[in-house]
């Protein structure tokens, strides 16, 4: 290839092509980002689902992961007009008889209302959040000699556990519940090995950062990175929905935002047998079913603690959410969903018309699912906050299969880009020395299909923008990651 007009192309512009077109760009290189959407942000979407002037998170809400991300806290986002706002109740569980469990901000409260199991919580978090600066990159990446041994045993220990075992730390129903809703995240039966590992991550996240939304919502984290891809003299094309290699103009590296069912799509032909094998054996989850909706009013939660919190989880009891997480990994739909919920007009005006609320939820389905699951998700709202369905003024749902129409990296709904268990945790999508290579020189993956998997980080895009650096451009890597040889 010679004079290639740019030195790489990246295809997918949401959080993960964002954070490998910077990442590239940063490194002095000439950088296109194609995105078939004409919106950019991927799950970083804010638009009026329901009514006008309600503006609704169309995918990812509250941000975590986003706020404690290695790569994006390098980046100068603040500059962009990026704001985070962060509820002092990151998340509660209400139960039947009107309290509520609470994971707020600071450690120590939190640990202080679980009265019996908070000496345990202690033990469990406190080292973690102490860690967890020198973890993060280790945690939110491939699997590679960690930085600090001792510090990545310890969590690993407790991360590979099934949240089902895991909880036997704890002698309540408060805290067995607060820490299976946290590993629900994860979106496989809580008696998975590796399920405590999301719980343990979103809860240190609260411990350090807080859970914070993006004030006028999700878009705006997009909108801060693309302007800071733009600064740097990065280019975007939109409306480019990218089918084949042969679309794209020539360039040294090219990265996908994809997962493997669009991989072998685009570049099937040009791949080895092996890897298109294993590619072909590339498990995705289960999918979700979302609505989203106009209030006329807050949610008239009776638990004190859900009327401070920007995240509600709604489950009942360790016993319950498991149950229905099993179920609807057997095939099955829930009557009782867990269903994970974000109130963020709560902390941001610029969501509702005056006097009026938004609310997001989602509850976890069969991948492919086109069941409509409104009613069973407004009755678990419903049996915590009587009155909720009175408020109701509008309404916008999403299954599965409407999920991937709108996003086809959601195969089937599933929104992590492919099962995170533990077969496919450090291994997705297939077994290499480094997960972010296809079998093809210069063709990288850089998709929530590839460590760390799911959530809102960029850490996927920026892991293997820093491969492609390595292995094309002989470029040395920075502090945050070492690429495979």
């Amino acid at each position: 290839m010679s004079n290639p007009e740019y030195d790489a192309v990246v295809v997918g512009a949401g959080p993960n092509g964002l954070a490998a077109a910077i990442e590239l760009q940063q490194a002095g290189l000439a950088v296109l980002l194609l995105e078939g959407s004409q919106q950019l942000g991927g799950g970083l979407r804010t638009t009026e689902l329901t009514l006008p002037g309600f503006r609704h998170d169309v995918c990812s809400a509250i941000h975590p992961l986003a706020a404690s991300s290695p790569f994006f806290q390098t980046l100068p986002l603040d500059r962009y007009g990026l704001e985070y706002i962060t509820p002092a109740v990151a998340a509660a569980h209400p139960f039947d008889d009107g309290t509520a469990a609470a994971v707020l901000n600071s450690l120590p409260d939190t640990a202080r209302r679980l009265g019996p199991d908070a000496r345990a919580y202690r033990r469990l978090l406190e080292p973690l959040v102490a860690a967890w600066p020198g973890l993060a990159n280790d945690v939110l990446g491939p699997l590679q000699l960690p930085r600090h041994p001792l510090d990545m045993a310890r969590f690993g220990l407790a991360a590979l556990q099934p949240a089902t075992w895991l909880t036997k730390r704890f002698q309540t129903k408060e805290a067995r519940a607060l820490f299976a809703g946290m590993a629900a995240h994860a979106i496989q039966p809580l008696s998975n090995l590796t399920t405590s590992a999301i719980g343990l991550v979103l809860l240190t996240a609260a411990h350090r950062r807080g859970w914070p939304l993006p004030k006028g919502g999700s878009q705006a984290i997009a909108d801060a990175l693309v302007a800071h891809f733009r600064a740097l003299g990065g280019r975007i094309e939109t409306g480019t929905y990218v089918r084949s290699l042969s679309q794209l103009p020539a360039a040294r590296a090219v990265l996908l935002d994809v997962t493997p069912a669009q991989l072998l799509q685009i570049a099937g032909h040009s791949l080895s047998t092996v890897y298109q094998w294993q590619l072909r054996r590339y498990r995705y989850g289960m999918g979700v079913f979302k609505v989203d909706w106009a209030l006329d009013g807050p949610i008239p939660f009776t638990a004190e603690e859900c009327r401070a919190a920007g995240t509600v989880h709604l489950g009942g009891t360790l016993e319950e959410i498991a149950a229905g997480e099993a179920a609807a990994a057997r095939g099955s739909h829930p009557a009782r969903p867990f269903v994970l919920l974000a109130q963020q007009s709560l902390f941001d005006a610029t969501r509702a018309p005056a006097g009026k609320h938004t609310a997001w939820a989602y509850c976890h389905v069969p991948n492919g699912s086109a069941v409509d699951m409104t009613a069973a998700i407004e009755q678990q709202v419903e049996r915590f906050a009587p009155g909720f369905r009175d408020r109701i003024i509008g309404r916008h749902t999403f299954n599965p299969r409407q999920l991937e129409a709108y996003n086809p990296n959601y195969v089937g709904g599933d929104i992590n880009g492919g099962l995170l268990d533990v077969t496919q945790l450090f291994t997705r999508p297939a077994l290499r020395a480094s997960p972010y290579r296809t079998s093809r020189p210069g063709l990288y993956l850089c998709s929530s299909a590839t460590p760390p998997g799911g959530g809102v980080h960029g850490m996927c895009g920026y892991h293997a923008a820093r491969q492609a650096l390595h292995d094309v451009f002989h470029l040395t890597a920075s502090p945050l990651y070492q690429p495979q040889g």
